[in-house]
């Protein structure tokens, strides 16, 4: 006779204790596979954020570096006046907005531009997928450095591009314009590099649609505008705020882009960290700009999750 789920009494039958969370092995196990990760985070995020935050109260010193924190006096040397500074000094807070404006737009760019890509990744038959997957991160095989050097060529003013756009506004009586060393260049830099970050994502999500719905909705009578925006976009939304953390938390500390397509004029944050810490060397004040960039990355994480967690039906 087969043996029941259930003793004759009515309980449920436990578990082996050998399988049980509580267990010695159980906790071995969660050990395991939570440990590395959480020694990761503690080695190179945790404890240099810590060394950051007690930087940031210290005084630079006159050569570089930071003053010891116990004067000749014997006194400590902590202060508050790089972050006074930060706060006085709108000239930070102007590149820090405008780092976050460059950043909002680079996100938005990069989902118009990636959205019909990932459709069109998902819904093409299997035997391409892996192809055009491919495709899309076939620009991470060459150097980061090259790919957006690459781009000083493409906008600079001898290229194609730029004589092709300006005999086109000469013969709109229109005054010549250039396009490198701009905030256009800087923006068409960051979508270039980070747009394939917005793409993966999408196409996770888009991929396990099921079809069904949009016959569904098509026997209905719904148009295409409204099988998309009622039923493809709402389901997607986990891609899109996945897809939007990863664009938006680089692009705004990022400095090799602005630095090299944007020049003195498209600076941002991230420059002016690199500045404080390697040429200005004023460590306490660079590391205030790196609390205050941290800070904001991980806000933005904390929301993509919040917005992104399913809601629960009342």
């Amino acid at each position: 006779m087969r043996e029941s789920a259930q003793s004759s009494s009515g309980e449920v039958a436990q578990p082996s204790p050998s399988l049980h969370s509580s267990s010695p092995t159980g906790r071995l196990a969660r050990w395991l596979i939570s440990g590395p990760p959480l020694l990761y985070l503690l080695v190179f995020f945790a404890i240099p954020s810590l060394i950051m935050v007690f930087a940031s109260f210290r005084t630079a010193g006159d050569y570089g570096g930071l003053e010891p924190i116990i004067d000749a006096a014997g006194k400590l040397t902590l202060t508050f006046e790089s972050y006074t500074r930060f706060a006085s000094d709108f000239i930070y807070t102007a590149i820090f907005l405008k780092s976050l404006t460059y950043a909002l737009i680079t996100t938005f760019c990069c989902l118009i531009m990636a959205y019909p890509v990932a459709i069109l990744i998902a819904r093409s038959a299997k035997k391409y997928r892996d192809l055009l997957i491919l495709l899309v991160i076939l620009p991470f095989w060459s150097n980061f450095l090259i790919r957006v050097y690459a781009w000083m060529i493409i906008l600079g003013p001898q290229s194609g591009l730029t004589r092709g756009l300006n005999a086109v506004l000469g013969m709109l009586g229109m005054q010549p314009v250039t396009l490198l060393f701009t905030a256009f260049s800087v923006i068409v830099g960051l979508v270039y590099v980070h747009l394939p970050f917005m793409v993966l994502p999408l196409y996770a999500n888009l991929e396990k649609h099921d079809s069904a719905l949009l016959d569904a909705a098509q026997d209905l009578g719904a148009t295409a505008w409204q099988r998309f925006w009622r039923i493809t976009f709402p389901l997607s939304l986990p891609g899109v705020y996945a897809g939007a953390a990863l664009v938006f938390i680089p692009a705004l500390g990022i400095f090799a882009v602005s630095d090299i397509l944007g020049g003195t004029g498209g600076m941002m944050i991230g420059n002016v960290i690199k500045q404080q810490f390697l040429e200005t060397r004023d460590w306490p004040f660079g590391s205030v700009l790196s609390i205050v960039l941290t800070v904001a990355a991980l806000l933005v994480a904390g929301l993509a999750v919040l917005v992104s967690r399913p809601r629960r039906q009342k």
